[in-house]
């Protein structure tokens, strides 16, 4: 399977994002991102959108609704967040998006924060096969995958996208 170009991805992600942002009138964007894939994706989108200010770090591993079936992920780092997401206008970001149970997770951590005036989801990739009603506000490329196959972005330096 061919993947799509990183770099051409992010570009992507990049001017839609951008997009989004003149188009909703949001000037003052919260970047957060959901560890690993996501906070990485985060932190190049800050510096491509030259956003200054905070950025945000999930860590949804005790929030997952599956965490009792997979277990505690052996390196949950916790989370890091301004002192308050209250009114915030929240670009959430993470790599892939499948069956949306890490989006839930992540808002449902995120509301424990307090109560953000927007929402939006940035996903790198979706790869469909849902189980919950949740979709991307903005996604760089829609792929199809077989039921057994998985993509991994590993990273930092450099951003790699591999599907096994």
């Amino acid at each position: 399977m061919s993947l799509p170009d990183i770099d051409h991805l992010l570009a992507t992600l990049e001017q839609q994002l951008n997009h989004y942002l003149q188009h909703h009138g949001i000037s003052n964007p919260l970047l957060i991102g959901i560890r690993t894939g996501g906070v990485w994706i985060a932190e190049e989108l800050q510096r491509r959108l030259s956003l200054s200010g905070d950025m945000g770090v999930l860590d949804i591993s005790f929030y997952r609704d599956d965490f009792t079936r997979k277990g505690l992920h052996p390196q949950v780092k916790g989370s890091q967040l301004p002192d308050s997401i209250e009114d915030r206008d929240i670009i959430l970001i993470d790599d892939v998006i499948k069956s949306g149970r890490t989006i839930r997770a992540a808002m449902n951590e995120l509301f424990d924060y307090g109560r953000p005036a927007r929402i939006a989801l940035v996903t790198l990739l979706d790869v469909g096969q849902r189980e919950l009603p949740v979709q991307p506000d903005v996604c760089a490329h829609s792929m199809a995958l077989a039921s057994k196959q998985v993509i991994k972005l590993s990273g930092p330096e450099p951003l790699l996208l591999t599907v096994s």
